[in-house]
């Protein structure tokens, strides 16, 4: 996969976690953790277009671990969602936290790759 296809797969990753954000119910936990959520999950497209434009191999890999960390704690969230059943569309859950947990894998493997650059 390349720069483009993963950028447009993060852009795919953000829009299914709003959309699922939507149908979260408006109570104090439902809107804490769309807000939250929201902010994880679109700093992930965000900050790897910034990897992509970075200045140097150690700043990009530093970019990389930010969206690790993003995606980490997007992946917290919806394991939250998911253990105390906020959402009652458990496809779309379900969905989510796979396309999460494959886009971790591919994050730790393009920060151990980019990292070997360093040395």
């Amino acid at each position: 996969m390349n720069a483009v296809e993963l950028q447009e797969r993060l852009i795919d990753f953000s829009a299914m976690i709003i959309k699922m954000i939507e149908k979260l119910p408006n109570s104090q936990a439902g809107r804490n953790l769309a807000g939250q959520l929201v902010r994880s999950s679109t700093s992930v497209t965000l900050n790897y277009g910034e990897a992509c434009a970075s200045e140097s191999q150690k700043d990009f890999v530093h970019k990389l671990r930010l969206v690790l960390k993003e995606l980490k704690e997007t992946f917290a969230g919806l394991k939250l969602i998911n253990k105390i059943n906020l959402l009652y569309d458990t496809q779309i859950l379900d969905k989510a936290l796979t396309e999460n947990n494959e886009l971790i894998a591919i994050f730790v493997s393009s920060i151990k790759t980019a990292s070997l650059k360093l040395k």
